[in-house]
């Protein structure tokens, strides 16, 4: 017979108690209440007293109930950590109970588990209970998101935010942020498609029509700076006066001797950097401009991190 109780705020009766739990009994079914999850106050319960908590069965398929109420419940949604993914079944989030973790079924994930959250992912969900009296977490969709979207303003453009994977679609990928703006990644704006409930750190190149954001994965066209160009960069930072004796018109064997790459691929590199306003060339020297010396100072800075 399915208990009514399983994941509802419940009052029952202390009827007994060992070293390790009080005895907690209401219509008939007797719970758990795990002494070491309780404040020293807490532990003063005596038999007879009425205790309020939140009710469920743990892994062990005991009856327990605990004083520290979860977040998450029936019809209240709030985020719950990935602890495990199973194929067979789905994902497991921990909502705050000691001993129990909330299966999200296979059933409401995306069809491709490629894109199926992993360890340490974050899912909003609330509490659904099937016709076995089982607790299973669904996670909120786009209409709960959306009922308490804000609207998106014009200097968020070109800003840089982070935002929770909320769905998946063949169109594109739906994001929130913590604030509650919602975006959306294109398929061309990004290299993988991002799972469910991974934390992305995305850009703004837009403002759609109903106030949301759309957004990119890629990185700003500044920061995109190939091998051979962040090698000039490296040079020149470290030249006197950031200015060396090179330029495209440079005889390719000096340039082959100098940096040891092919004088197409210098000029490539030269290229990409005037573009880009980081060099500037005259009377056969390339020098940096301010951009520049603050672009090669970050990649400098990037460098050591890395070695660090």
């Amino acid at each position: 017979m399915m208990n009514p109780d399983l994941g509802q705020t419940i009052t029952g009766k202390i009827i007994d108690e060992n070293d390790k739990a009080y005895f907690v009994q209401k219509e008939g079914r007797t719970y758990q209440m795990n002494k070491v999850t309780l404040t020293s106050d807490q532990q003063k319960l005596q038999k007879g007293d009425n205790v309020t908590g939140f009710a469920y069965e743990n892994e062990k398929h005991q009856l327990i109930i605990t004083m520290n109420t979860p977040h998450i419940g029936f019809n209240h949604f709030g985020l719950g950590e990935v602890v495990e993914t199973r194929h067979d079944l789905g994902v497991f989030v921990n909502i705050g109970l000691p001993d129990k973790d909330i299966v999200v079924s296979m059933d409401d994930l995306p069809l491709m588990s490629s894109v199926w959250p992993h360890r340490g992912d974050h899912l909003r969900i609330a509490l659904r209970v099937d016709k076995k009296g089982r607790l299973w977490g669904i996670p909120a969709d786009a209409n709960y998101y959306q009922k308490r979207a804000k609207t998106a303003t014009e200097d968020m453009k070109n800003a840089d935010i982070v935002g929770l994977v909320y769905q998946t679609k063949k169109a594109g990928t739906y994001v929130v942020t913590k604030d509650h703006y919602l975006g959306f990644i294109h398929p061309s704006e990004r290299d993988g498609e991002p799972r469910l409930g991974e934390t992305v750190k995305a850009r703004v190149i837009g403002l759609h029509p109903d106030g949301s954001l759309n957004l990119s994965l890629r990185p700003r066209a500044y920061e995109v700076i190939s091998d051979d160009a962040a090698m000039v960069l490296a040079i020149l930072i470290r030249t006197p006066g950031h200015t060396m004796n090179y330029d495209d018109k440079s005889a390719p064997e000096k340039i082959k001797a100098y940096f040891g790459i092919s004088k197409s691929a210098f000029k490539r590199a030269l290229g990409h950097l005037l573009k880009q306003r980081l060099i500037i060339e005259a009377d056969g020297k390339t020098s940096l401009t301010d951009a520049g010396v603050e672009r090669a100072n970050a990649l400098n800075e990037a460098d050591t991190d890395d070695q660090d």
